[in-house]
């Protein structure tokens, strides 16, 4: 994306990278297209900006820097303000653009003195135009704003359209899973798709970006003690936590792109042999219908435990890098596991299934709905609270259930995930 600022390499900059002296490279530009300067941040610039962000985000993307001279480009330093810049630039655009832009904010502070400084606004090209300021679908027009009319609209609308099937093509990507030949059923898979939204910046894809991404995710398997190998794909890196034959034993994978999209591939704990047999019994003694004699059973407290083990890796993969899971849609899979059965030795599950039935995956596989975490719904989004919620959803419990039998086997096996 576009960058005013530019290091001694000509590289452009991002705006935590930004320094006072970098202001000085503003003398050389005109606003236009991409770039817009306000001298001052008094109401009338205030009102303005909702609808200079809508603009942006329903174009390629853009700068506001308040508090240079329009004709001039002189520093002309703005007073801090009691808020938080950020919070009040973010309360206005809440108000009065729909949907939520994705945009950065930051009040670079004058060296000389600290309660002056100059605005910076970063705002991206909307992944899901039309973004709509005060009922006004606004668009860049040269240095300037302006409505849109019919043809840009269709064009707005079709750019929706094609991120979000960008995003349903992601979630049909699979990791391939060598069998045994011996092998009778396909692996049991829970699946996470992150697919990162933004626009593809042209260096994501420089291999010094790839090294970057690939040695932050050897340090996320690293902070918990995991080891991995790494697989090259045609257009990824994938990252195995064991190298012994997965012919033998499936372990999770987790696919990483350039443009730091991610899938997480979780094999279910099936139970096997004696252990098997003496679950079966178990249910047969305590539930009213019997479990078929050829059914498969998923450890669910194992399962659980290792989806969100590595799940905490892709959260920490995200402070590694810096980024903010509202960068990213997010969906859920099962692959192959329709009509397996729960198993958990805990006493609340087997008093669980006495009263209600084993718990076993009901529907085929499948891919949830796309939640887009732009929206601020999910301040507080992480990878393994997601992974482990919809996890029970998928096998049969409803997510905020009233029911407390529910809720007390959720907690329960929460709790026996935890253990080590």
């Amino acid at each position: 994306m576009f960058s005013p600022f530019r290091d001694e390499q000509g590289r452009p900059k991002a705006i935590g990278d930004v320094t006072w002296e970098d202001l000085a490279q503003l003398s050389d530009l005109e606003e236009g297209f991409v770039l817009e300067f306000k001298q001052t941040f008094g109401p009338s610039v205030r009102r303005k900006i909702p609808k200079i962000v809508a603009s942006f985000s329903n174009s390629r993307g853009g700068w506001l820097v308040i508090g240079i001279a329009d004709d001039s480009r002189e520093v002309m330093p703005v007073p801090r303000g009691t808020a938080d810049v950020s919070q009040v630039i973010g309360e206005l655009c809440r108000r009065h653009v729909s949907p939520a832009p994705h945009f950065e904010v930051r009040f670079l502070a004058d060296p000389s003195d600290d309660n002056c400084g100059v605005i910076l606004v970063r705002i991206d090209e909307g992944d899901f135009p039309p973004y709509v300021a005060d009922g006004i679908v606004e668009i860049r027009e040269g240095s300037t704003s302006g409505p849109a009319d019919g043809t840009a609209l269709v064009d707005l609308y079709d750019r929706a359209t094609s991120r979000r099937l960008d995003v349903r093509r992601f979630c049909r990507r699979t990791v391939y899973y060598p069998m045994a030949d011996d092998a009778v059923d396909p692996v049991a898979l829970f699946d996470l798709y992150l697919f990162r939204l933004g626009p593809e910046a042209e260096e994501v894809n420089s291999r010094a970006s790839i090294n970057e991404g690939a040695a932050a995710m050897r340090a996320a398997f690293d902070c918990y003690g995991i080891g991995c190998r790494i697989q090259h794909a045609h257009d990824s890196l994938v990252f195995r936590t064991s190298q012994r034959d997965e012919t033998v034993v499936a372990h999770s994978a987790i696919e990483l792109f350039p443009n730091e999209s991610m899938k997480l591939s979780v094999p279910a704990v099936m139970v096997t042999g004696e252990e098997r047999e003496q679950a079966l019994q178990s249910l047969a003694e305590r539930t009213l219908f019997s479990p078929r004699s050829d059914a498969r059973l998923m450890d669910a407290t194992a399962t659980l435990r290792r989806v969100t083990r590595m799940a905490s890796l892709l959260d920490r993969y995200v402070r590694l890098r810096g980024l903010s899971w509202r960068e990213f849609a997010v969906a859920y899979e099962l692959e192959h596991m329709a009509g397996v059965t729960l198993w958990s030795a805990n006493e609340t599950y087997l008093g669980y299934a006495a009263r209600h039935g084993a718990l076993y995956c009901a529907s085929t596989d499948c891919i949830s709905r796309v939640r887009y975490l732009d929206d601020g719904a999910h301040e507080t989004f992480r990878a393994r609270q997601f992974a482990g919620s919809h996890f029970f959803e998928a096998c049969g419990l409803p997510l905020g259930s009233p029911d407390p039998d529910d809720v007390e086997l959720v907690n329960a096996l929460l709790s026996t995930s935890g253990e080590r």
